[in-house]
């Protein structure tokens, strides 16, 4: 009897082997869901909300956040696969897939008797030969846009259908290569990922400047400013109650009438101050080249309808309510500086673009900055007829935005198509020769556990697992190169010339990640379910 029976009847116990199926058919199953997403040619989930919502993804990222998965060591599966997407943005599907292969293949040599242990051991020295030759396959070079371009591709082709994913390709890469800056890390939230629900998926773009989801709160206002200053403030141009609790006291209407003026009259000469500046710099520019000028002020705080009706005499467009992160991204994309104050305004602190306009879609309306002369903050403008589209591009769109990122900082690429995983388990197979003792099985079990990426890719895209897999090894032990699936025709083929290339970093997150999970839950005895409730009753 267990020990923990006698100090609690009513815990759940499972032990040794039991334990070990339990953690194997859990890792096992969220494998079988995950499958068929694998690769370019993997299928579609759709995933159905308790409230009826529907969501369509091929991404194991989206799926697993979104799935409500009840087993505790599948949870722990799908939290460790979640994590790796955090840290380098993918390889979620072949994380879970790779694990369960690895409890797959331990367990059949468990189940003759082998010790987990020396299991774990095996696998923490095939590890170690799996990273040297993930470091002997990358392709060290700083990345130029042809490569970069072939990463994204491969990445988004995963996610998307191939012309969708080969159009929104360039539009991504030249998205990194705008906010890139030399010598600092790359700020991702610098490309503004807008969604407008019209026309079709293909007529995604890029917008070298900004796009916001709102529009000028005045019927006067213009639509449309070409060569145009652009004023960044967070001030406050309406009547604001101050901030301690204050209350005024008046003896007659007279007094109270005076008070009314005297707060008009102090946020007017705030908006004043704006329509002198702009006097002052567009007055002097048409004279100079005798071209109308427009003058565009974005605020993040409010701006009440007499101080709009000022600005619009004066013919300012001015936009309200605007969001954080566009302040600092207008800024980097116009140039200026986002002020704080009216009191000490400069023409210094003004951005310029080429163009300014509004469109509007049904009831929203949107603003395009655009013609910007050296935008380092640009806008991706994601289109679709339905929101189930809008939302696969957007997902899609973050990983081949994270892709791009990876290969500059990582300053190089390893080829695709499964040909790490296929080289790799050659020469651990190889390796498992040198190895003494018992431990060697665990090499083993590690050696066939990767061959799974490339089985699947197969799989899912209509050949037989068995028969690639014999093709692509025996490509790799007659040529010594690293060879991967070809998924049109089923043969072996050389992913770095057919411009197949995955992330550095992604396969290196997937080979320590995996190990340890996988030797930690082979290495479990007993699963217990004995907690102290969190209802105490």
């Amino acid at each position: 009897m267990s020990a923990i029976k006698s100090l609690n009847p009513k815990a759940e116990v499972a032990r040794a082997a039991q334990a070990l199926a339990v953690n194997t058919s859990a890792a096992r199953g969220l494998q079988d869901v995950l499958k068929t997403n694998l690769g370019p040619k993997g299928t579609i989930k759709m995933l159905v909300s308790g409230s009826g919502d529907i969501k369509l993804t091929k991404d194991g990222n989206v799926l697993l956040h979104e799935m409500q998965i009840q087993h505790p060591t599948a949870s722990l599966i799908a939290r460790v696969a979640t994590a790796q997407d955090d840290v380098t943005g993918d390889g979620t599907t072949s994380n879970v897939l790779i694990i369960g292969e690895l409890l797959k293949q331990a367990d059949v040599f468990i189940s003759e008797g082998l010790h987990p242990r020396l299991i774990a051991e095996g696998f923490d020295l095939a590890k170690a030969k799996a990273l040297e030759v993930l470091n002997n396959m990358m392709i060290n070079q700083v990345p130029d846009r042809d490569t970069l371009i072939n990463v994204a591709r491969t990445s988004l082709r995963t996610k998307l259908h191939q012309d969708l994913a080969d159009a929104v390709t360039e539009h991504v890469v030249d998205a990194v290569l705008a906010i890139q800056k030399d010598g600092e890390p790359i700020d991702l939230h610098m490309v503004e990922i807008q969604q407008m629900q019209h026309k079709t998926a293909m007529d995604t773009t890029l917008v070298k400047g900004i796009v916001m989801d709102h529009g000028a709160r005045h019927p006067d206002m213009a639509k449309r400013s070409e060569d145009a200053y652009i004023l960044t403030c967070n001030v406050s141009l309406e009547y604001e109650k101050s901030e301690v609790n204050s209350g005024f006291f008046y003896k007659s209407a007279a007094e109270r009438e005076k008070l009314v003026q005297a707060e008009r009259a102090f946020t007017d000469s705030k908006v004043q101050k704006i329509i002198d500046l702009k006097k002052q710099v567009c007055d002097s520019a048409e004279k100079g080249d005798g071209k109308k000028k427009g003058f565009i002020v974005v605020n993040m705080k409010g701006i009440d309808p007499l101080s709009l009706d000022m600005l619009a005499k004066e013919g300012i467009v001015a936009l309200r309510r605007a969001k954080r992160r566009n302040m600092e991204r207008i800024t980097l994309a116009c140039g200026g500086m986002s002020m704080n104050s009216v009191d000490d305004l400069t023409p210094e602190c003004l951005g310029h673009a080429g163009l300014v306009y509004e469109s509007v879609l049904g009831e929203e309306k949107y603003t395009f900055i655009e013609e910007c002369d050296n935008p380092q903050s640009v806008t991706l403008l994601i289109k679709g007829p339905n929101k189930f589209t809008l939302t696969q591009i957007k997902d899609a769109i973050h990983d081949g935005l994270r892709a791009v990122k990876n290969a500059i900082e990582d300053k190089g690429v390893v080829p695709g198509a499964g040909a790490f995983e296929v080289a790799a388990s050659a020469a651990i197979m190889k390796y498992r020769e040198t190895v003494k003792g018992r431990a060697r099985l665990g090499v083993q079990a590690f050696a066939e556990a990767l061959l799974v990426i490339p089985k699947t890719l197969a799989v899912n895209s209509g050949f037989d697992a068995q028969e690639s897999m014999v093709k692509l090894l025996e490509e790799h032990s007659n040529t010594g190169e690293a060879v991967g699936l070809d998924l049109e025709t089923g043969e072996a083929c050389l992913p770095g010339d057919n411009g197949i290339l995955d992330n550095f970093r992604v396969k290196r997150q997937l080979i320590n990640s995996c190990t340890v999970v996988a030797s930690n839950l082979l290495l479990v005895d007993e699963i217990m379910r004995a907690g102290l409730s969190s209802l105490k009753g």
